[in-house]
């Protein structure tokens, strides 16, 4: 019999999908990369191995695509068969595929993304921030559309939860092979360029292969810091002011580019990373500083990059582009702070005054970063001042290209990331604050965590004194219950810097968490803007505030249709009672990359927000697999940049608002019976007598836990009787792990049953963002679980009542889901997402059995008894490539 090859089973795919055909270069990508693979399969592991993989792949193909209980028992038989050392090559070798495919398919976003820049006219880029001006001028004028545009912030915060299950040597080998994949593109067919990048793309592939998958410790703190470094040094250093050029571009067309830019920058990046402590005890101050400086580092050494490229061109002469009064200041005044360097220099370029300064300024930069006390800029506000020295110089001296070119972008670049890169922030969890004050006010010895606790605002203070006031500042507070928990900080503060010096300037946030929680944020809010320490600051900042929502712990507190609709409801009492106080806030997502903790596409939910809850502001924390899937490629970077920025613009055009107000009301006794029955019928779940021990049972989430993702640990306590003291990215993972993704979806086909009226919510859907976007996620949830595999799951278990409970509701929803959106399955009208799921199922079919092999296994195990190595080796083997697979994890 003829085994497939890699394409042929792709194909199988494809003719399942009636008619949703690959597009043909990216299925090339895929029959490139994918023989390559069987070459390094065979080449490199043991024999038999090439065979037994495709012998697996063909089984799960066809049980995914006639869908018997024969053909998926034959499968799962080909699974039990294997050795546990085959099994151990089988799981890595379908790992391998997965990073592969998902390399061709973001390869093919970029070229539909070029070739659409390509194009002269550029309608179909509806969701740009060009397109959404034009839109809100319409609406608003072009004045007071300019004003916004002016005043558009989107601030992503990068944070170390641990949710990236790749090693970073993985990482890296995949955007190596990404830059051979491109230079394959471009290289003459058959030619020696093409065979060169296919040897080189083998070498990489095998080195993939060879590379172990998994991390043999935990990352430290300092390790994830680097990580995240990577975003920026490879993508966001450029990208970002690439998306304002591109927005200028377009709103000043062949004027651009020669008159000063109309955006103003609108891009801050935030890090949790080396910051956020709550819950992880290796988060110390000192880690907090060395965070700091890293950060640091990289910025000045790629502003002084850009600024020596800059310099290097700047070849006009003093002839043809005469040097103003100020630049020629400005020379005077660098010269004697650097005179040898200003000679040599001037000796290179006697009649190039824009070309010295720059050179020197570039040098000022260098002695920044190495801290040359003589040379260092003190703060980014000197440099921009001499930059723009320069660029009022070129522009008066009629080089108005040079002045808003590449110039224009160093400003920008400055502007934006300051020498800081990115704002630290600091999380603490509120308990932990009230039991160090309380050992302060009662005197006597201090204990280590009291001392860490008041050293962290030293390491805020000396960070805004060594960096600036931008670099660090907003301390978060989490699980945040009253005022007093705000006014905490401030006294801890003032604790650690004694009676005779300046505590650090700080922007308190509280996060709500909790259904609970978010409930009581208007009342705490109102409160706290009383506190003095608070109305100080508020002064200080023209009434700024700043208010964080947690996503995760509130869907696993309450279900994730009970958390979505009381996320709103809080937010629009909040927007409500900042306009009545005169208060500019900015709301403070606390979203994760799955579905159970806020993920979905950012785009829509901000246009589904509630009125003045935006005001064209957005920040949000990017995490995990999330941070490189969004910002690992320049030309994703921008464009994911560009689609979020055009959203914020117009979530508070007035039609926008007026949708959403008119929905809320509307749909107010829908909201209100979906919230009532999705929270009752998840607390039928996991208030359930023994759930907890019986989630862990069915699920790999003790062994979750075990896999070194991250520098926290997965738990606050040690016991999984109760769910309490579980972190929601284990709760999501887990269930994310089994096929069954219960934490995006459960209860809300409980919660469209309560209402009934299907005509009704088919009008919701056409008509209130909200509500379809909590359908189109719910949908790609389901769409990535499987019933089969899920019942395999849960029967690991031995609560045959708990396991009916889940598949009924899984079964409800999809029902609902798929009467509302239409079509006759889930994804219908999103046929790219469907053809990526439809694309990877049956391939993610094949590592879920072979991970439930190990789990059986380790369960069957006398208690008593260590856990067999092996076993435990393939599970996580297998939870790594499930992620890789379904792209995401928790």
């Amino acid at each position: 019999m003829h085994e497939p090859t890699p394409t042929e089973a792709l194909d199988l795919v494809g003719r399942h999908e009636a008619g949703q055909e690959i597009p043909e270069q990216m299925r090339g990508d895929v029959r490139l990369l994918g023989s390559l693979l069987g070459r390094v399969l065979r080449e490199s592991g043991s024999p038999g191995l090439y065979e037994d993989v495709e012998r697996l792949r063909t089984a799960t193909i066809q049980a995914y695509t006639d869908e018997s209980d024969e053909a998926f028992a034959r499968a799962a038989a080909i699974a039990d068969s294997f050795s546990v050392e085959r099994a151990d090559e089988v799981a890595r070798a379908f790992t391998v595929y997965f990073h592969l495919v998902n390399l061709a398919e973001e390869h093919q976003r970029v070229r539909v993304l070029r070739e659409r820049d390509g194009r002269p006219e550029r309608e179909d880029v509806a969701d740009s921030v060009a397109a959404a001006f034009v839109r809100l001028a319409e609406e608003v004028g072009d004045d007071t559309a300019l004003n916004r545009l002016r005043a558009l912030r989107f601030h992503p915060v990068f944070t170390a939860h641990p949710t990236e299950a790749r090693r970073r040597a993985i990482s890296t080998g995949i955007r190596r092979l990404s830059g051979l994949l491109e230079e394959h593109d471009t290289s003459v067919q058959g030619g020696a360029e093409q065979r060169r990048s296919q040897r080189r793309m083998l070498e990489e592939i095998d080195t993939l292969w060879r590379t172990a998958p998994l991390r043999p410790e935990k990352p430290s703190p300092t390790d994830e810091v680097r990580s995240v470094m990577a975003a920026f040094d490879d993508t966001l250093f450029t990208a970002v002011p690439h998306v304002y050029r591109r927005v200028d571009d377009a709103l000043q067309g062949p004027a651009a580019g020669s008159r000063a830019p109309i955006v103003q920058p609108f891009v801050r990046v935030g890090t949790w990373v080396g910051g956020d402590r709550d819950g992880n005890p290796y988060v110390t101050a000192k880690v907090t500083r060395t965070a700091a400086g890293i950060a640091s580092e990289h910025v000045l050494l790629g502003l002084e990059r850009a600024a020596n490229r800059i310099g290097r061109t700047l070849t006009l002469d003093a002839g043809t582009t005469p040097p103003s009064d100020a630049l020629l200041a400005l020379w005077t005044k660098l010269r004697s702070a650097d005179e040898d360097a200003a000679d040599e220099i001037a000796q290179r370029s006697p009649n190039e005054p824009h070309r010295r300064i720059m050179l020197l300024l570039a040098r000022r930069i260098a002695a920044t970063r190495t801290r040359n006390a003589d040379l260092a800029y003190r703060d980014p506000e000197h440099l921009l001042e001499d930059l723009r020295t320069v660029q009022a110089s070129l522009a008066a001296g009629g080089a108005p290209r040079q002045a808003y070119g590449h110039l224009q972008q160093l400003i920008w670049q400055v502007q934006t990331y300051g020498f800081h890169l990115a704002e630290l922030e600091v999380r603490q969890h509120s308990d932990v604050h009230a039991k160090v004050l309380a050992e302060l006010d009662a005197g006597g010895a201090r204990s280590e965590l009291t001392e860490e606790v008041l050293e962290v605002f030293r390491a805020i203070a000396y960070i805004q004194e060594r960096f600036g006031p931008r670099a660090a500042g907003r301390y978060i507070v989490s699980f945040t219950r009253s005022a007093q928990d705000l006014a905490n900080v401030h006294r801890l503060a003032r604790y650690a810097a004694g009676p005779d010096a300046q505590p650090p300037v700080l922007d308190v946030i509280p996060l709500f968490e909790t259904f609970d929680d978010l409930q009581a944020a208007p009342g705490i809010l109102a409160e706290i803007v009383d506190d003095p320490d608070f109305a100080a600051r508020l002064a200080q900042t023209e009434r700024r505030l700043e208010v964080m929502l947690g996503y995760s712990d509130s869907s696993k507190d309450v279900g994730p249709v009970a958390a979505n609709l009381a996320l709103y409801e809080a937010q629009a009492a909040i927007a409500e009672w900042a306009q009545q106080n005169r208060i500019e806030l900015t709301l403070f997502h606390g979203r994760g990359g799955a579905l159970g903790r806020g993920g979905g596409p950012a785009n829509s939910a901000i246009l589904a927000q509630p009125p003045h809850s935006v005001d064209g502001r957005f920040k949000l924390t990017e995490q995990g697999e999330v941070i490189f899937a969004r910002y690992g490629d320049p030309a994703i970077a921008m464009r994911h940049i560009d689609q979020v920025a055009a959203a914020i613009l117009m979530a508070s055009a007035p039609s926008n608002e007026e949708r959403n107000r008119r929905a809320a009301a509307r749909y107010a006794d829908i909201a209100r019976v979906m919230e009532e029955s999705s929270r009752e019928r998840f607390f039928s779940l996991v208030k359930a007598q023994g759930f907890a021990p019986w989630f862990a049972t069915v699920t790999p989430m003790e062994e979750v836990g075990l896999l070194a993702l991250g520098s926290r640990p997965a738990r606050r306590g040690l016991s999984v009787e109760s769910l309490e003291d579980l972190r929601a990215i284990p709760w999501v993972f887990a269930w994310t792990q089994a096929r069954i993704n219960l934490a995006g979806w459960f209860g809300l086909g409980t919660a469209l049953s309560a209402v009934g009226d299907e005509q009704m919510l088919r009008e919701a859907y056409e008509q209130w963002p909200l509500f379809r976007a909590m359908i189109d996620n719910v949908g790609m949830s389901l769409a990535k679980a499987d019933d089969r595999i899920a019942r395999k799951y849960l029967a690991l278990g031995d609560r045959a009542d708990l396991a009916e409970l889940v598949m009924d509701e899984m079964t409800l929803t999809r029902d609902w889901v798929i009467r509302i959106a239409g079509g006759d399955g889930l994804l219908a009208n999103k046929p790219v997402l469907q053809r990526a799921v439809k694309l990877r199922s049956p391939y993610v079919d094949a590592l879920s059995l072979l991970q439930l092999r190990a789990l059986r296994a380790l369960r069957d195990a006398p208690e008593d008894a260590a856990p067999d190595a092996g076993q435990q080796r393939l599970l996580l083997l297998s939870v790594s490539g499930v992620a890789a697979g379904l792209q995401n994890t928790g």
